[in-house]
């Protein structure tokens, strides 16, 4: 006769039905881990997915998911580089997008050069257009309070913001349940979407003389290209952070997203991230 999934197994001398093998849960050396269904928000995957931790520059998906809720934004306008955001570069020892002072990038080249670079001078740029004051420190000031307002609106109830650009003062923390919901939250938005899911790009920039010249910035994240139905999301990294990884991928109807914090190097984040998205596709 035929043999089915249905079979049944002789044990003992007692016929029992075929169990399928339970789908094991992976090992990652990130301290935590998060991973939900995108469309339903089900978890998928936990490990101390509730534990504050520092989050490096995947602060960046708040930093471009408050620009992009702007109600008078407009992506083709020009923005000034000033020398105050490569003095903060250079200061910091910051990860950069190489700004020319006195160039003019629109706000949509500078959300590249923040997401694809990670630029934190791209990052100090946009915070000094979208807040509000009349000194660069109060509209730093303001764009952060954007980014706590926005972050409690989203019931983020274990993030928050004491900079731009993930370079921390102290109380810069999220956790990897809130990090996936933010970034599931930014991946509403057509260009948050196009941005994350861009490997390199090479933009017309307009310089100081009203000419222009060709800037060029590649994804810091290495899954775009390498692991099948990547869309995105972010990298981040520091001493205090170690290092991080939001991250998204969709095969046939189901997308998942999730994050890693605080993995031992950049090839273990990658490879911490497609565990999970492997274990989650089967699940």
């Amino acid at each position: 006769m035929t043999v089915t999934a249905g079979a049944l197994l002789a044990v003992g001398g007692f016929a029992l039905p075929a169990q399928a093998a339970t789908l094991a849960t992976p090992t990652i050396v990130a301290k935590g881990g998060y991973v939900m269904n995108n469309a339903t928000g089900t978890s998928l995957y936990t490990k101390a997915a509730d534990t504050r931790r520092s989050t490096g520059s995947t602060t960046k998906i708040m930093t471009a998911r408050v620009v992009l809720a702007n109600k008078h934004l407009n992506l083709n306008a020009k923005v000034t580089v000033q020398k105050a955001y490569s003095d903060y570069i250079v200061a910091k020892g910051a990860s950069s997008a190489h700004l020319i002072v006195g160039d003019k990038p629109t706000v949509r080249q500078l959300l590249y050069a923040l997401m694809l670079p990670s630029g934190c001078d791209a990052a100090y740029a946009l915070a000094d257009k979208f807040g509000s004051g009349s000194t660069r420190a109060a509209r730093v000031k303001s764009f952060i309070g954007s980014m706590n307002r926005s972050a409690a609106a989203m019931g983020l109830k274990n993030t928050h913001f004491d900079s731009f650009d993930g370079i921390g003062n102290g109380s810069n923390y999220s956790t990897p349940r809130d990090l996936t919901k933010l970034a599931s939250s930014a991946m509403k938005f057509s260009t948050f979407r196009a941005l994350v899911g861009t490997k390199s790009t090479k933009q017309k920039v307009t310089t100081k003389s009203g000419g222009y010249r060709y800037m060029s910035w590649t994804n810091t994240n290495t899954l775009l290209g390498t692991y099948s139905g990547t869309i995105g999301v972010k990298t981040g990294s520091g001493p205090s952070a170690g290092y991080c990884l939001v991250f998204a991928a969709t095969r046939g109807k189901k997308t998942v997203i999730g994050t890693v914090l605080a993995s031992s190097s950049v090839t273990v984040r990658v490879s911490d991230a497609k565990k999970l998205m492997d274990y989650a596709f089967k699940k």
